[in-house]
Formats: structure tokens, C-alpha cells, sequence
């Protein structure tokens, strides 16, 4: 009998055991793992909805007011799909003449580019940066709405810089400061016209012993104090200029806000 028996099975049976003890170990921590993932999960998504909640009320709130500054007596607002929440879409409503429409599609052109540029400004406006650019946001608007945008960017965005693209006069009776850019005998010339700026400021002192003196001396009398923020307008067409047939047109501005 006792030759019929394997000398090495109790070997591997030891082996056997030993190899379950490590499995089990590391399935433990396999599990201790999952549930320590699943928990940050939960942490994200508490963390993410709480987001998007705050930044949906702060963009909401802001989206309606400047719709109502740029378009007076109106409102509109974002709202979940129905039946859903914040995370499942948003969609826009917009009431004009105390009428809610139903659809975006019977907004004129002017009216739908207010409601994006409104929507884009209450986004800025969460996290504002410190410059942006806009080419031609008042394309499809009239002269008094084109105003209300120079106002709304003077008044509600006083810490950034804007460099604004635009044909229309409105935007730049807001403005600080103004490039003009024309095409003539195939040369670009650049004006630059500075309005509404502080008188109070004086230009600082230098010494009038140095031709270098003088000549800071004479570029700070022509200036005044920089403002907080610039709106820049460009009007016309290209640097490479109109067909000799074209009349001469204004090209670019600037606005400091």
C-alpha cells in the first residue's frame, strides 16, 4: 500500500493551500478596490451634478438679464428638456411681446443672433477672461440694438478686454479708443482716434534735459490714462484692398472699454 502512494501529493497540497490563502488575499483587495472606485464615482457625479447646477442657475440668470438689456421689455431663459434634468439637455425659451414662442424658428434673424449672443456673453460671464474677440456679432442687428451691445460690454464685462469687429456706428459711440484702417493708391493707412477717456490724469514728469525726455514727454501729452479694458472695431474689407472701382472705406477700429 504504501508504495502505490505518491510521496510528492502532500507537497502539492501544500502548494494548493497556500496558492488559495494568495487568491483569496487578492481578491479581497480586488473588492476593496471596486468599492473604494464605485465611491469616487458617486463623489464625481455628486460633484459634476452640483456643477452644473450652480453654473445652470448663474448662466440662467445672467442669460435672461442681458437678453432683456440688449432687447428691453423681453425674456428668455434655458430650461431642461422635459421630463429631464440639467445633465439631460437644455433647451431655449424666449418671450416676446409677453408671448412665449414655441420654436426658435419664428424669431427673425436679428432676434435669434440676440438670443446667441446673449447665451455666448452670460457663458463669458460665468468665467470671464481677460480679452475677447468678436467679429461682426451685429451683422443682423439695427443701429439701437448694436448700441445696447456697446453698452452691455461697458458695463457688465468692466475687466475684460474686447476687440470688436463691426460696420455699425453704434458699437462705436461706446468706445474708448478707435483704430481706422482705409485702402488708398494701394496703401493701408491706420488712424487711431481716442474718445471718452479720463482728463483728470496727468502726464507723468521727465526731465526735459534728454531728447529721449522729450520725446516720452510728447507721446504722454498726447495720450491720456489707459481705461481698464479695450473694445476693438474693425470695419471693411481686406489688406490686400478693394477693386479700384470700390469707393474708400473705413476699415478698422478699436474701442478701449
Amino acid at each position: 500500500m504504501k508504495n502505490k502512494v505518491n510521496p510528492k501529493v502532500m507537497t502539492m497540497l501544500e502548494n494548493q493551500e497556500k496558492r488559495e490563502v494568495s487568491l483569496k488575499q487578492m481578491l479581497a483587495t480586488v473588492q476593496r478596490d471596486k468599492t473604494k472606485i464605485e465611491d469616487t464615482i458617486v463623489s464625481l457625479d455628486d460633484y459634476k451634478n452640483e456643477a452644473l447646477e450652480r453654473t445652470y442657475s448663474k448662466v440662467n440668470g445672467d442669460f435672461g438679464a442681458i437678453f432683456g438689456d440688449l432687447l428691453p421689455g423681453n425674456n428668455a431663459k434655458l430650461q431642461p428638456l422635459e421630463g429631464q434634468g440639467v445633465t439631460g439637455g437644455l433647451e431655449v425659451k424666449v418671450c416676446l411681446g409677453g408671448v412665449w414662442k414655441a420654436s426658435l424658428t419664428e424669431l427673425s434673424g436679428g432676434q435669434r443672433s440676440l438670443i446667441a449672443l446673449s447665451l455666448i456673453l452670460s457663458l463669458l460671464q460665468f468665467k470671464p477672461a481677460p480679452m475677447y474677440i468678436l467679429d461682426e456679432v451685429d451683422a443682423a442687428l439695427d443701429l439701437s440694438h448694436t448700441q445696447n451691445i456697446g453698452q452691455l460690454l461697458r458695463t457688465r464685462f468692466k475687466g475684460s478686454q474686447f476687440i470688436v469687429v463691426s460696420l455699425k456706428e453704434g458699437m462705436f459711440n461706446n468706445a474708448n479708443v478707435l483704430f481706422r484702417a482705409r485702402f488708398r493708391d494701394g496703401i493701408s493707412i491706420v488712424d487711431r482716434n481716442a474718445q471718452n477717456q479720463s482728463r483728470n490724469a496727468k502726464p507723468p514728469a521727465v526731465s526735459s534735459s534728454s531728447p529721449h525726455a522729450l520725446a516720452r514727454r510728447n507721446e504722454s501729452e498726447k495720450e491720456n490714462d489707459a481705461p481698464q479694458a479695450n473694445l476693438a472695431v474693425s470695419e471693411g474689407s481686406s489688406s490686400m484692398g478693394p477693386p479700384a472701382s470700390f469707393p474708400e472705406r473705413k476699415m478698422a477700429k478699436r474701442i478701449k472699454m
